[in-house]
């Protein structure tokens, strides 16, 4: 880095507000340019723009002189900022996408249907021998990850796996006996 821009990495540490006036009027743009190429969206943009200025005003000892300059630090923010952005909105979208569908309520047919199968599941998982059901019933049914069939159990955790790998498989014979798929 050369020393002007180490001299105003000092001034910014020291508080002093010229300096951030000349990153800004010096890689502004560039900021700018980069978060509209992620989003697309101007006024994004713009509010990334400014929070990667707030943050470099807020923490200017977070950058680091000798891994490059100012101009691909502020960059690399920007960059970082976009894609959050981004995947903000893309799940913003999904939320409102999948609240704007109407609730199915199920028909008679369907419940009973429902009914049916969970006491086939009932019943394939009451003959699965003791040790595989206590798995199945703990990962399946009260949503444990294998770690804590493992711990509550009092097993090891490969022990865990393999239970819950043959149990699966013998719940999955026994339900394509029934004639579910």
């Amino acid at each position: 880095m050369s020393l002007p821009e180490r001299e105003l990495q000092a001034r910014l540490i020291s508080g002093d507000e010229a300096a951030l006036a000349e990153l800004y009027n010096t890689h502004g743009s560039i900021v700018y340019r980069q978060a509209l190429r992620v989003t697309g969206d101007w006024a994004a943009a713009q509010d990334i723009t400014q929070e990667v200025f707030v943050h470099l005003w807020a923490h200017p000892s977070r950058f680091d002189p000798d891994r490059g300059e100012f101009r691909t630090w502020l960059g690399m923010l920007a960059h970082r900022r976009a894609v959050d952005w981004v995947r903000r909105e893309v799940a913003k979208s999904r939320r409102e996408r999948l609240d704007a569908q109407p609730e199915v309520v199920p028909g008679p047919a369907e419940l009973a249907l429902t009914a049916l199968l969970h006491e086939l599941i009932r019943r394939a998982v009451d003959a699965l021998p003791a040790e595989q059901r206590a798995a199945i019933r703990l990962a399946y049914f009260e949503g444990h990850t294998y770690r804590h069939v493992a711990a509550a159990l009092g097993i090891p955790e490969g022990t865990a796996k393999s239970r819950l790998r043959s149990g699966l498989a013998a719940l999955g014979r026994r339900l394509a006996a029934e004639g579910v798929t």
